[in-house]
């Protein structure tokens, strides 16, 4: 398949995606379910990207520096540390496991 097809159907799906979400009625958003699903969705979503971009590697399970620097950046979390130190942490023990040769 040519690329600018491919770019251009996901453009449309994109779009077409959009648009439904304009058109619900507002009666439908406004049920606690919804708006529960709606709060909670992105943060599965963010997790599961998290853990896929962490432990897999094609389609192998990989535990590699980089898991190391997310089991950091969740210590870092557990101690309530600010948000640029949760990420200082993750990157120094990742880079620190792949300078040692993990």
């Amino acid at each position: 398949m040519n690329t600018w097809i491919a770019i251009g159907l996901t453009v449309l799906g994109c779009y077409a995606v959009k648009l439904v979400g304009l058109l619900v009625p507002a009666h439908v958003i406004e049920r606690p379910l919804v708006r529960r699903l709606a709060a909670l969705l992105p943060v599965a979503l963010l997790a599961a990207l998290t853990a896929q971009q962490t432990f897999a590697q094609g389609q192998a399970l990989m535990l590699d520096a980089r898991a190391a620097g997310l089991g950091a950046a969740a210590v870092a979390l557990v101690l309530r540390a600010p948000f640029l130190v949760v990420v200082g942490a993750a990157v120094l023990v990742t880079a620190s496991v792949r300078a040692l040769g993990g």
